[in-house]
């Protein structure tokens, strides 16, 4: 790709002469080393946009070079090229992060496509990390609750343990595919792979497939040998979603996988060794799965090392203002309304609703209201015009939805409280007696939905008039 500055580093003076002559007639700048002391010194003093790398070299190990830039946290992009190119070689150079590994004789036309596709990837990237910091993104997930603030630190933690497998479980839309990612860019792996693999997306009998590869020939369909998910994950991270829809002999399988770390290809003969770690999510209660067989308790404790769980967005409602405003933002640079607000009556309005779709039907919910709403302000009114009965789902809403009881249970509790506060002045105590129940289980209700009393703090051993309570 024209313009990008390039280091070509190999001992053979033609090969220098002969690389440096195409790519500059290609449009790129290019600098020349002949050993590992030379390139090192440059690659010092400026940066790169990519390092194409020979293996031998008359004064060190160009393997054990990107070891050493990699150990510094250089990431300059790489690719190897070796005129005695091995397996071991290419195997050590992508665990390293290279991105391509070349054998000589050279091909000038197959060099300039390679080039050219990493270097956009490159810049595809770049691109990317840089709309995340627009954006706010720092490798944390977004919220300021006490729950959240305990999530990351779990985050954190699990990211220090290089191999230890991750469970996480939580409700769908709370964010488990964001959780393992952040994991994966905090951890000592990030500068390998992380692939990713839907469980209940896999039909069954290509699920053994999709995870340990198969060769040719080895069923209708595999013209050729491909390299499955375990493969692919090689040094990073393998994230599996809805684990808790496996089938039970996958789950065996699975099983053998994270205790020997080594598979087998459908089709193959050959044991293959694997590096990768496993971070697995479900929103099912495995406990009740193995219960009733269709979860294997082993593989549950081979899984749950790390366990994670993520609240669902109605246990952290003081989170949903700061999220609201993030996609908001999100959804303006996006559909071209920079600049839109949403007013503080609306983010009240917001904050009532139960969410059971979690952070996901958040985050559809504002893009919704930013391509649909005709002024530059998003007020109450037009919140309440997208949220059934202000807030409480209908009951054919719920049914499509699939809303699990317990939400519209709570939702009603809530309804009920803020409306008894209300008639009754405000008054705690009188609202208590208004629905016949203690004052101290009242303020228990209130602080459990995520209510505030008039006050400002749930207390449980005066009433509003500070007398003790009756218990």
């Amino acid at each position: 790709m024209p313009n990008a500055h390039l280091l070509v580093v190999d001992d053979e003076p033609n090969i220098l002469t002969t690389l440096s002559t195409a790519l500059r007639l290609e449009g790129y700048a290019v600098d020349v080393a002949g050993g590992v002391r030379v390139a090192e010194e440059k690659l010092a003093k400026r940066a790169y946009d990519l390092l194409l790398l020979d293996v031998a070299l008359p004064d060190g190990d160009g393997i054990e070079m990107l070891t050493r830039l990699r150990a510094a946290r250089n990431e300059i992009p790489v690719i190897v090229m070796s005129g005695h190119g091995t397996i071991d070689n290419a195997v050590r150079a992508t665990r390293l992060g290279a991105l391509d590994f070349l054998e000589k004789p050279l091909s000038t036309d197959r060099l300039l496509l390679v080039l050219e596709n990493t270097l956009r990837l490159v810049r595809a990237e770049a691109e990317a990390k840089e709309l995340k910091a627009q954006a706010g993104f720092d490798g944390a997930i977004l919220g300021e609750s006490p729950a959240m603030q305990q999530l990351n630190e779990r985050i954190a933690r699990a990211a220090k343990a290089k191999d230890a497998n991750v469970l996480v479980v939580g409700e769908r839309g709370t964010g488990k595919e964001l959780v393992a990612r952040a994991i994966h860019e905090a951890s000592s792996r990030v500068a390998g792979p992380l692939e990713k693999v839907n469980c209940a997306a896999v039909p069954g009998e290509l699920i053994e497939s999709e995870l340990f590869g198969h060769e040719a020939g080895a069923f209708t369909g595999a013209t050729k040998s491909r390299r499955g998910k375990f493969e692919r994950a090689n040094g990073g991270t393998l994230f599996l979603d809805e684990v808790g829809d496996m089938p039970l002999p996958m789950q065996a399988k699975l099983l053998r996988v994270l205790q020997e770390r080594e598979i087998e290809r459908v089709g193959g003969g050959d044991v293959i060794k694997v590096d990768a770690r496993v971070v697995a999510a479900t929103n099912r209660d495995l406990a009740a799965a193995i219960a009733s067989g269709a979860f294997r308790a082993d593989l549950y404790d081979r899984l749950h090392v790390v366990p994670i769980e993520i609240p669902p967005l109605r246990a952290r409602r003081e989170d949903i203002p700061l999220l609201a405003r993030h996609f908001l933002d999100l959804a303006g640079r996006g559909n071209d309304r920079r600049g839109m607000r949403i007013t503080e009556d609306a983010l009240a309005v917001l904050s009532s609703y139960a969410f059971p779709g979690n952070v996901r039907e958040l985050r559809n919910l504002i893009e919704r209201l930013v391509i649909l709403s005709p002024d530059e302000t998003i007020d109450a009114d037009q919140v309440r015009s997208f949220l059934p009965q202000a807030g409480v789902p209908t009951p054919g809403g719920l049914f499509r939805s699939s809303v699990p009881f317990r939400v519209l249970v709570e939702e009603a509790e809530r309804t009920i409280l803020q409306e008894a506060l209300k008639h009754y002045g405000g008054q705690m105590a009188a609202t208590a007696r208004g629905l016949d129940l203690e004052r101290s289980h009242l303020y228990k209700k209130f602080k459990a939905l995520g209510l505030r009393d008039p006050a400002g703090k749930a207390k449980e051993d005066e009433d509003d008039e500070g007398a003790p309570s009756v218990r």
